[in-house]
C-alpha cells in the first residue's frame, strides 16, 4: 500500500465514522424503531397502548425527542473519556428532560441507561479510531466504567418500580447488566437478531424474533413490579414457544392480548431491544 493510499483509506475511514451528534440521533432513532414495531406483547406501539393506562405513542415520541440531545451529549462524554459520574450527571438530566416532556411519566428510564452508556461507549471506541464490534463496545463499558457499575445505585430521592422489584425478588436489573457489559444485549438480542435474518428477509420478524428472545432469558424488573415471580415464568415461557410457534406473528399477536388482560409490560426487555437495534445500526454497512 502507497502512502497515498493509506492516507486516503484513514480519511475514509474518518469520515464514515459516527460522531457525537449522529451517535445521538441513531439512539432516539432506535427507540422509534421499538416503538413502531408490533405486535409486541404488552408494550405500547402505534397501534395501541399495551398494558398501560398512563402512556401512549405520542407520550413516547415526546420523550424520544426530548432525550435525543442528551444522547448527544453522552456520546460526546464518552469520547471525552468521562468518568462515570459524569455520565450519571447527563443521564439524570435526561430523566428530567424526559419527565418534563411526558408530564410525569416514565417512558424512557431504562432505555437512557442502557442506551446512554452504549453511546458513550460508541464515542470513546471512535475517539480511539477503533470499530465498533461487539468486543470493542464491551471492552470500553467494562474499561471504562466498569468499576462504577459495579457499584453504582439510583441516586436518592428517583423511585423506581423495577429497582424495588429486583431487590423484593433478587433479580440483577439494569444495574447488573450493565456492569457485565450488556449480555442480554451482545449474548441474546444480537445473535438472535442475525440468526433471524439468516433465515428470511423480513425485518419485522426479525425485531420481533429478538424481542421474544429476550422475554425468554431476561429477568424483566417491570415484569416482577406488575406480576411477581409467576408473571416472569410466564413471560419467559412465551418467549421461549416463540421459537417453535407456526405462525410466529400470530403467536405475537395472541401473546400481546394475553399481556394486555394480565397488565403485563416487559419494560425492561423492551429497553433491551432498543439497545441492540442501536448497536446494530452502528455496525450496519448497507446503505
Amino acid at each position: 500500500m502507497t502512502l497515498a493510499h493509506a492516507r486516503r483509506t484513514a480519511l475514509d475511514a474518518r469520515a464514515t465514522a459516527h460522531s457525537p451528534r449522529t451517535l445521538g440521533r441513531m439512539a432516539a432513532r432506535a427507540l422509534w424503531l421499538e416503538l413502531v414495531l408490533e405486535p409486541k406483547p404488552g408494550l405500547v406501539s402505534l397501534r395501541d397502548t399495551g398494558a398501560h393506562t398512563d402512556m401512549d405513542a405520542r407520550t413516547f415520541l415526546r420523550s424520544l425527542f426530548a432525550l435525543r440531545p442528551h444522547f448527544v451529549r453522552l456520546a460526546a462524554a464518552g469520547a471525552g473519556d468521562a468518568p462515570f459520574a459524569a455520565l450519571r450527571a447527563i443521564g439524570i438530566e435526561a430523566e428530567t428532560a424526559m419527565l418534563a416532556a411526558t408530564g410525569g411519566v416514565n417512558t424512557h428510564r431504562g432505555a437512557i441507561f442502557a442506551l446512554g452508556l452504549l453511546a458513550a461507549a460508541a464515542g470513546r471506541a471512535q475517539a480511539r479510531d477503533e470499530p465498533v464490534t461487539d468486543a470493542t463496545l464491551r471492552s470500553h463499558l467494562r474499561a471504562a466504567w466498569g468499576d462504577a457499575l459495579a457499584a453504582h445505585s439510583p441516586p436518592p430521592g428517583v423511585p423506581s418500580h423495577g429497582a424495588a422489584a429486583a431487590a423484593r425478588h433478587g433479580a440483577g436489573g439494569a444495574r447488573r447488566e450493565a456492569a457485565r457489559a450488556f449480555p442480554a444485549v451482545f449474548d441474546v438480542a444480537l445473535p438472535a437478531l442475525r440468526a433471524a435474518r439468516r433465515r428470511g428477509p423480513d425485518e419485522r420478524c426479525a425485531r420481533i424474533a429478538t424481542l421474544f428472545a429476550l422475554l425468554a432469558h431476561v429477568d424483566d424488573t417491570n415484569v416482577l413490579h406488575r406480576g411477581g415471580l409467576v408473571a416472569l415464568a410466564l413471560v419467559q415461557a412465551r418467549g421461549r414457544a416463540f421459537a417453535h410457534a407456526a405462525d410466529p406473528l400470530a403467536f405475537a399477536a395472541r401473546t400481546h392480548r394475553e399481556f394486555v388482560a394480565r397488565r403485563l409490560s416487559p419494560g425492561g426487555s423492551a429497553d433491551l431491544l432498543a439497545a441492540a437495534l442501536f448497536v446494530d445500526a452502528l455496525q450496519d454497512a448497507r446503505p
